[in-house]
């Protein structure tokens, strides 16, 4: 039986704001979070992601309120990311009405952490968020040609991107959010080699974010082992429909959800 392609608009939320840029940089506003969440609730969305893009770099906690706010109005599921911390970060997100919680920079820093949120949570609420890129000139080099960043894609951690997905779904994450910094926002497509490359080494859920431009951009995805897509500033500024995604996917013989 084939597995349902999920499709997930994200909303980078900065101080209240969503906000879209071309590699985590040169951000412009793109509406507010709970209006463009209650639209795409409508427009036929699978699940939402949420990230607060300068929680980690400001040292502070998620926006507890938006979530609340949002989840009020929109009934699929909400994945909320950036700054979390502690299971106290995770249990205040969850009461709030998230469905899962995305962990990155905290998880560098301590990969115990996965474990302890995970068996206390369980793995299906607590989601790696990856963002990987291209290993670039003078920096460390590492077994697959990738490295995870942090902080929004401003430091390097210097380990692999691929044995850090690997490493999560050992400590028990239910699923990998694969971002690719190299594409974020460039509209140029999925970086494929990177996420066959994490969907050869794990087998929890892999959702492929970074560099879609057009429909056509998301069923290659999906063939390279992404079990869902998302997307950010094609879906909030118009260029491409969360419906014109679907059909894509389903012409390419891919299962969505309508």
């Amino acid at each position: 039986m084939s597995v349902t392609v999920r499709v997930i608009p994200c909303l980078d939320v900065d101080n209240g704001r969503v906000v879209k840029g071309v590699n985590f940089a040169g951000l412009r506003d793109a509406g507010d979070p709970v209006e463009l969440a209650a639209r795409y609730d409508r427009e036929g969305a699978d699940e939402l992601t949420f990230l607060d893009v300068s929680a980690s770099r400001q040292g502070r906690g998620t926006m507890i309120d938006v979530v609340r706010r949002t989840a009020d109005q929109v009934f699929i599921p909400l994945t909320v990311g950036g700054g979390v911390r502690t299971a106290e970060d995770i249990d205040a997100l969850l009461r709030a009405g998230a469905d899962k919680v995305a962990v990155n920079s905290a998880a560098v820093a301590s990969p115990s952490l996965l474990k302890e949120f995970s068996e206390r949570f369980g793995a299906q609420c607590i989601v790696l968020s990856v963002d990987a890129r291209r290993v670039p000139e003078g920096g460390t080099p590492q077994p697959s040609g990738y490295e995870v960043t942090t902080h929004g894609g401003s430091v390097s951690a210097g380990i692999d991107a691929v044995e850090w997905a690997q490493r999560g779904e050992e400590l028990g994450v239910g699923e990998i959010l694969l971002n690719s910094m190299d594409g974020d926002g460039t509209k140029q497509g999925f970086d494929l080699p990177m996420l066959s490359a994490v969907r050869e080494a794990v087998s929890v859920p892999v959702i492929a974010s970074g560099g879609a431009g057009r429909a056509e951009d998301f069923p290659p995805a999906v063939h390279h082992g992404a079990d869902a897509v998302l997307a950010a500033s094609i879906f909030h500024f118009g260029d491409v429909s969360i419906a014109e995604v679907k059909d894509a996917l389903a012409t390419a013989g891919c299962e969505v959800r309508r």
